[in-house]
């Protein structure tokens, strides 16, 4: 992407000059490269070694926050000593913008709770599981906090572009561009930018940047991810300007992340709103080291597990649970609900919406939505990508939105098919097989359907090799052994869930052994015949979960022993320094 930087070399050459250069226009086909007057003699029809280079600017950004002096223990300890009381008299009788708030006990408890909130108490959790509305509370909050103190200034970040976007179009109809900014890094390309937003950023140089201090200053929201809330302390804004920072999807980002626009941003005053689900997908860590040191534990993660946000000690006070899940077919959320949220999950979706497939020629079990397909086929890679894919799933994918598409009865449309499949090369297979069939379906991974969703779900696991299960452990790949990224697969479909795989191994995590009976037992169960007894107990204890931490205990071990041994008179050290990285901390804003 543009920004990037990346390292060629003539081919064959192994002795030869490294060049460093910067990418600066990408294309369908064709990238633009810039490189120093040094790079002569290059050839379109010569070869060249190319070599990408890690961008470190998040990872400054971190570093950057992290050294701040800012360090309150009502943020990053928020013991119950820390709780302050709340104003019981303020904002008392609300009118909600979004109506439907007000038939929902929950999620009008929790704006409440946010309004009430006297100056520099600790961080307020919106605990919201699948489809309860976790992202309308987030924007009637911030709508209601401007409504009662217009001289409230708003910092509202997300770990992705996608998440804050979101967050930014649904406050467009309350906020005029004079009130609301959509912040981008310089790096973002302007096509990227939905164009119900661009009307609310600020371009220079035909990249994006911020406008003036006193025009930055005066918007009363502004919105971007977690890495470029260091934009605003970059360009001089001081501490204590934002009475509110909002971090949506929380979950997602590592605690280091979080931490930009907070330990830059916040005073003593300062109250942060963090928002998620920490039984959904967590921050991506593929350091197995890093993973076992504890970098793969979020800061809402670790809020969560304190005596201060117990769900319901703290009710109203530090943290509020949705429960009224507003998407799924109750077949389909009561496996979840059990399994990660204590069964307190209610279904409350339109009925039009989730009943849309009840009595569908697909089921096994006219009245059960929820289907499991048995299929023993093979996952393969080709020579030229490390990705796999299983081409007997692929071809059953296909049979089924194609059967969809054409039961006139039962009538979807593409946009309202999802399917998931972990691994890249899977999803090119199902794209292509599709083309003729049904091309405006969506097909990606499982990150990319994280707070989506759609009237059917099909999902394929594609794995059917024990032996690959130890990979997908060591680069965080796959559905075994992942119970978050299981969860989020399973909470998408809103009508219809279809579920593609190889039973016997899928069977050998408890997890999935567990949804196999449950699926098995309603008789939503088609292909091969189940192998193992579906009503006796499901032992949790071992299972591949268990292999990948005793696999990172080892990886732990063996690089502690490593560092031991190794002395600083022994290493050479060569820092190589860019411009890029010289001016990670210098200011940059329009002169005044």
């Amino acid at each position: 992407m543009s920004g990037d930087r990346i390292l060629v070399q003539k081919h064959g050459s192994p002795q030869g000059q490294w060049f460093e250069g910067g990418v600066h226009v990408v294309h369908k086909e064709e990238v633009g490269l810039r490189f120093h007057a040094s790079f002569k003699g290059w050839s379109s029809l010569s070869r060249y070694t190319v070599r990408f280079k890690l961008n470190r600017i998040p990872t400054q950004r971190q570093h950057q926050a992290l050294d701040t002096a800012f360090n309150p223990e009502r943020i990053l300890f928020p013991l119950q000593k820390f709780v302050l009381p709340a104003n019981k008299t303020a904002h008392v009788n609300i009118k909600p913008f979004n109506r439907l708030i007000t038939t929902n006990p929950p999620q009008l408890l929790a704006v409440i709770s946010i309004l009430r909130q006297t100056p520099g108490s600790v961080p307020f959790v919106i605990f919201g599981p699948p489809g309860t509305g976790k992202t309308i509370t987030v924007i009637e909050a911030i709508k209601q906090i401007l409504h009662h103190n217009p001289s409230a200034r708003i910092l509202a970040t997300a770990p992705s572009n996608s998440a804050a976007d979101l967050i930014a179009a649904r406050l467009t109809s309350a906020f005029t561009k004079d009130e609301l900014f959509r912040l981008y890094a310089p790096s973002r390309f302007h096509k990227q930018v939905p164009e119900e937003l661009r009307t609310y950023t600020y371009m220079k140089d035909r990249h994006f940047s911020t406008p003036i201090m006193s025009r930055f200053k005066s918007f009363k929201v502004i919105v971007c991810t977690c890495v470029s809330a260091s934009i605003p302390y970059g360009v001089g804004v001081p501490r204590g300007h934002f009475s509110h920072i909002f971090v949506d999807e929380a979950g997602q980002a590592t605690e280091p992340e979080v931490m930009i626009g907070i330990k830059t941003m916040a005073d003593n005053k300062t109250n942060i709103i963090l928002s998620g689900d920490p039984k959904q997908l967590g921050p991506i860590i593929r350091s197995s080291i890093a993973r076992e040191l504890g970098m793969e534990t979020s800061y809402l993660e670790r809020l969560m597990t304190s005596d201060t946000y117990d769900v319901k000690s703290g009710r109203g006070q530090t943290v509020v649970k949705l429960v009224k899940n507003f998407r799924s077919h109750a077949a389909i959320l009561k496996f979840p609900n059990e399994r990660f949220y204590a069964g307190e999950l209610e279904q409350c979706g339109d009925p039009k919406v989730i009943n849309a497939f009840t009595g569908s020629p697909q089921l096994a079990s006219k009245n059960f939505p929820v289907i499991f397909h048995a299929v023993i086929g093979k996952d393969d890679r080709e020579a030229s990508s490390p990705s796999f894919f299983n081409i007997d799933e692929v071809s059953q994918v296909k049979s089924y939105i194609t059967a969809l598409r054409s039961d006139r009865k039962f009538w979807i449309t593409d946009d309202e098919i999802g399917v998931i499949a972990p691994y890249h090369a899977q999803c090119l297979k199902i794209r292509a097989s599709l083309q003729a069939v049904a091309d405006g379906v969506k097909v990606g991974s499982v990150e990319e359907f994280q707070g989506q969703e759609r009237k059917v779900i099909i999902i394929s696991t594609v794995r059917s090799s024990r032996e690959f299960i130890e990979y997908d452990l060591k680069h965080t790949l796959g559905f075994v052994a992942s119970p978050r990224r299981f969860n989020v697969a399973v909470t998408r479909a809103q009508a219809l869930l279809i579920v593609i795989g190889d039973p016997s191994v899928l069977s050998l995590d408890p997890l999935w052994r567990s949804f196999l009976n449950y699926v098995h037992n309603n008789g939503g169960w088609k292909g091969p015949s189940i192998t193992w007894d579906p009503l006796a107990p499901v032992e949790e204890s071992g299972g591949y979960d268990k292999t990948a931490r005793d696999k990172g205990l080892v990886d732990m071990n063996d690089f502690s022993r490593r560092m031991e041994q190794l002395t600083l008179s022994s290493v050479q050290v060569i820092e190589e320094v860019d411009e890029a990285d010289v001016n990670v901390d210098r200011p940059w804003r329009d002169v005044e």
